[in-house]
């Protein structure tokens, strides 16, 4: 069995050879595109993400609509709000062709939203042009009152869009189901529903799928099938999607109808197509909901068959349900297949396998694994740092947790780290009631130098000296002097630690 030391030792000696400080993708992001790229390429050089999507328009070249447009949409999937805003804004000021529908489209208001709050975006609705203020408009206004949870203008602003007769298909209305999904009103929907009825306006997949979900929320599996039969009924070729079977499924899941949920998921199965790969995204989970590890893995084995490469997050998905499922070695088979043929190393898959490994008290396994994955990214791999902290702790090998921890503050440049809150939490839990004020001290002065840990460093301080039985005359002063902000918990620990004279 391993030490703790050895391993955070030659993390640091990695770290300060200079392997492990670049810095490297820590997302489920599979290969970035080509766009990608080239707009990366210009963030590292310091130039302006606009410059690389427009040169051709600098140079007084003709660029059509598809190529911003498809820049737009491509930041916006990778999470570049205020890159995707800028060029939106760049396209206007050149006059490059982007029409009124485009804006609504491209979600030119949703952005502003994101970046900006809703209060810029509805300025930005109400200066635009009367001609401007189509459906696409409209629409894009209600998505982010009903993203912000913004009940009451969501509604109105409904109601104008049904005056204005911009409400034709089942989109608004499945923007405020969301909505009503989202602040568990889920009896809601069936109103909505009952009014899209009466406006004859025809309910569409996500509408059913929507449908389903509010019953379920409402312990109503009768209600739910009720949906499904009346949409069978209708016989449109575009409902019967694989989507209402994995809602049908997941409904008698949660209620513990085994045979129900598995003629869903053969339906399901049946109607899929073969390179639709979220479905069998969802064949994996709801099985293992079935707790049938069997199927779990006969529909891993379909999908590695009907895909020549496995995204990331195909992996990520198959190992979360195998540690769930206590199925170690199926994890670790999985893991060493992904290890040995993945194009992106992915932190994500990394920890899934380091948690079951000390799951199972497999330290040595771990230990090499998380040198390994520092060696690969080529940075300090603090999140699997924090998951041999918590090990450590919790088997009362207090040593062991501080060399981690040491290294991790070491390692950590301008405050590029900070631990999790649940890593505190357990921190916070072991010495809580404990006396050990030497470690209580050796910690505190660990903690904080790292960015928003002061007030919890000191919290814990506070509880060890009083479980210790232990005063301190400065301990006031020095959380004067840190402004520490103090609430009733504090101010009782203090009294017990610096009784005033």
């Amino acid at each position: 069995m391993g030490t703790g030391r050895p391993v955070a030792t030659k993390l640091l000696q990695l770290w300060q050879r200079g392997t492990a400080a670049k810095p490297a993708a820590d997302s489920l992001s599979e290969m970035p595109r080509p766009l990608i790229k080239n707009l990366a390429a210009a963030g590292a050089t310091g130039g302006s993400v606009w410059g690389t999507s427009n040169v051709r328009a600098l140079e007084g070249k003709r660029v059509g609509k598809p190529e911003p447009v498809n820049i737009i949409t491509d930041l916006w999937k990778e999470r570049e709000y205020d890159d995707a805003l800028q060029v939106t804004g760049r396209m206007e000021n050149r006059n490059i062709p982007f029409s009124f529908q485009d804006h609504a489209t491209h979600m030119r208001l949703v952005r502003i939203s994101k970046v900006e709050g809703v209060a810029a975006a509805e300025n930005y609705f109400h200066n635009l042009p009367a001609s401007a203020k189509n459906k696409y408009a409209y629409g894009a206004l209600l998505h982010c009152y009903c993203k912000g949870i913004m009940k009451d203008k969501a509604l109105l602003l409904l109601k104008e869009m049904e005056g204005l007769g911009f409400v034709c298909s089942a989109w608004p209305y499945n923007r405020i189901m969301s909505m009503y999904m989202r602040i568990r009103k889920p009896e809601k929907i069936l109103s909505l529903v009952e009014e899209m009825k009466r406006q004859n306006i025809s309910l569409d997949l996500f509408t059913y799928n929507m449908w389903m979900q509010s019953y379920a929320c409402l312990d109503d599996v009768e209600g739910a099938e009720r949906v499904y039969h009346e949409m069978i009924e209708h016989n449109d070729a575009s409902l019967h999607n694989w989507t209402i079977y994995s809602s049908l499924a997941s409904i008698y899941v949660k209620a513990g109808l085994t045979e129900k949920a598995e003629s869903a998921l053969k339906k399901l199965e049946s109607v899929m197509k073969p390179n639709e790969q979220e479905a069998y995204y969802h064949l994996i989970t709801l099985y293992a909901g079935l707790r049938n590890l069997g199927e779990v893995h006969r529909v891993w084995a379909s999908l590695k068959a009907a895909f020549r490469i496995n995204t990331n997050f195909s992996y990520y998905i198959m190992l979360s349900t195998l540690r769930r499922l206590k199925d170690f070695k199926g994890l670790k088979t999985v893991f060493e297949e992904w290890r040995s043929s993945c194009l992106n190393y992915d932190d994500k898959l990394v920890m899934i396998a380091l948690s079951a490994y000390l799951g199972q008290d497999r330290l040595e396994e771990a230990e090499a694994l998380l040198t390994d994955a520092s060696e690969k990214a080529k940075r300090p791999f603090f999140r699997g740092m924090e998951l041999f902290m918590v090990y450590f702790l919790r088997k009362g090998q207090v040593n062991q947790c501080m060399e981690f921890l040491k290294a991790a503050v070491f390692m950590s440049k301008n405050g590029e780290w900070t631990p999790k809150g649940r890593t505190i939490n357990v921190f916070l839990m072991h010495f809580k009631g404990r006396g050990d004020v030497d470690t209580a001290n050796e910690l505190f002065n660990l903690w904080k130098d790292v960015g928003g840990l002061k007030g919890i460093a000191y919290r814990l301080l506070l509880n060890t000296y009083a479980a210790a039985g232990k005063t301190d005359p400065e301990m006031r002063r020095m959380l004067e002097q840190d402004g520490i902000e103090m609430d009733d918990e504090l101010e009782k620990l203090l009294g017990k630690v610096c009784p005033s004279s």
